[in-house]
């Protein structure tokens, strides 16, 4: 039987929820599955969240290297985020979280 290791540093059940483990960065994830999107299409697609969990949970997901940020030298500034092939290799981790929901939703 596999068991979670208890020094939590190796867990990989934690690491995984340090990930993607917010509301947010799992919605951020499946709006972003289909390509690049800029910040202000993020926060009209997910009109609950405030501008400034918004920016931190973007700079979490790049830092941990779900995502890559694009910045324009443009003005005014453009920044588009997209899916790395690790935020990719998220993306079963969401469907199953769909399927759950929709299960749910009707029960």
């Amino acid at each position: 039987m596999n068991t979670i290791p208890r020094d939590t540093a190796h867990c990989p059940v934690r690491k995984a929820m340090n990930l993607i483990g917010s509301k947010w960065k799992v919605l951020l994830l499946e709006n972003l599955r289909d390509g690049r999107k800029r910040d202000g299409e993020l926060k009209r697609l997910l009109p609950d969240i405030s501008e400034k969990v918004l920016i931190q949970e973007l700079k979490d997901l790049v830092a941990s290297g779900l995502l890559t940020k694009h910045a324009y030298p443009e003005i005014p500034p453009r920044v588009e985020y997209e899916l790395t092939d690790s935020g990719q290799q998220a993306l079963p981790i969401v469907d199953s979280l769909v399927a759950f929901g929709k299960q749910h939703l009707a029960a």
